[in-house]
């Protein structure tokens, strides 16, 4: 499976774990802050905090905490100053790395993170070293129990670009451009998404076969995604199954 895919699926598991965690919360209390301060508080006219409230609420953060990070962004003045960041490095074996951070403290966040790049026997590179290896794309999950013709029919009359399917899940692909219309568009013939999200996808994959710099890689990944400012870490790695279970045990 493909370092995007596998890496997803590693990430949501232990989101469902960690959820109650203060940072899983201060991540989404971020998204919400930075939607609502750029498109206002009323999720019905503001795509991008409607789907913050969503992957909040899925992630179980409370309302109260929803309700008052929507507040903040949208009071003139009254929030942090939280400033859009993308770092791109190369972890162990050569695996690219894309991270995504939200931060009041770029010279904080930068020097964490290129901490543990260093730690984790990678390094930290400058903007565009490795993002062009990822294909920006808008990603639209729905369990298999939806009726996959009409599902399939509804998306290509959207122009959605692919779908495809994946252990329990159908997944539609659009183009970043085009993924409100598909979101929105799905919705209105009945269908309701599990998670829709912009994402990176690889367009090559390293293949990782050495145990311990397997665990380089998934100790760097996890480490990121700890971090109270990192809101999201993309790699290119492909790991087997076998390895994974091993790291895991």
């Amino acid at each position: 499976m493909s370092g995007h895919s596998k890496w997803s699926t590693i990430k949501h598991k232990k989101a469902k774990v960690d959820s109650q965690r203060a940072v899983v919360f201060q991540k989404y209390s971020r998204e919400l802050i930075v939607a609502a301060r750029l498109g206002g508080a009323d999720p019905a006219g503001n795509f991008r905090l409607r789907t913050a409230i969503e992957k909040a609420k899925a992630a179980g953060l409370p309302n109260d905490n929803i309700k008052r990070a929507i507040e903040k962004g949208a009071g003139a003045g009254a929030s942090e100053n939280y400033e859009e960041l993308i770092y791109e490095g190369y972890a162990a074996g050569g695996v690219a790395v894309v991270v995504e951070a939200m931060t009041d403290n770029r010279n904080r966040t930068a020097g964490d993170i290129r901490s543990y790049f260093t730690k984790y026997n990678g390094s930290l590179g400058a903007t565009g070293c490795v993002g062009w290896m990822f294909d920006q794309k808008g990603v639209i999950s729905f369990e298999k129990s939806v009726d996959y013709e009409k599902l399939f029919e509804a998306a290509i009359n959207l122009d959605a670009e692919d779908i495809t399917e994946e252990d329990d899940e159908y997944k539609v692909l659009t183009s970043v451009e085009n993924f409100q219309k598909v979101v929105e568009g799905l919705e209105k013939e009945g269908f309701k998404s599990t998670t829709a999200e912009l994402t990176r996808i690889p367009q090559n994959t390293v293949e990782v076969t050495d145990e311990n710099v397997a665990g380089q890689v998934m100790k760097l990944l996890e480490k990121l995604e700890e971090h109270d400012d990192v809101q999201n870490v993309y790699a290119n790695f492909d790991i087997s199954d076998d390895i994974l279970q091993k790291l895991e045990g």
